[in-house]
């Protein structure tokens, strides 16, 4: 069970690494330091954004709107930092008996 949980684990800091490549490649297409019209950045954006999309819809029909800012990346980057330095231990040393 402990092997489960540091798969988990690493799972979920794959993810958060995906959410932080995205943002940033977002935002560097926001202020035109890289171009759409390439189609490598157009298919690693449409890969970010079907790996990711799971994860922010649940999060945007509960969060009001914003406009154009999408608080959606931060919230699940929240919930995964929660994730790993909360709940997975707790769980572990729960599993291990020391909790």
């Amino acid at each position: 069970m402990i092997m489960l949980l540091q798969i988990l684990d690493l799972l979920l800091s794959v993810l958060m690494w995906i959410i932080i490549i995205q943002a940033v490649l977002s935002w560097l297409v926001a202020f035109n330091v890289v171009n759409t019209s390439n189609d490598f950045v157009r298919q690693v954006l449409f890969a970010l954004g079907r790996m990711t999309e799971p994860f922010y819809r649940p999060i945007r029909r509960i969060m009001p709107d914003f406009g154009a800012l999408d608080f959606s990346p931060l919230v699940v980057l929240l919930i995964i930092q929660i994730l790993r330095n909360i709940v997975i231990p707790r769980l572990a040393m729960s599993l291990v008996g020391l909790g």
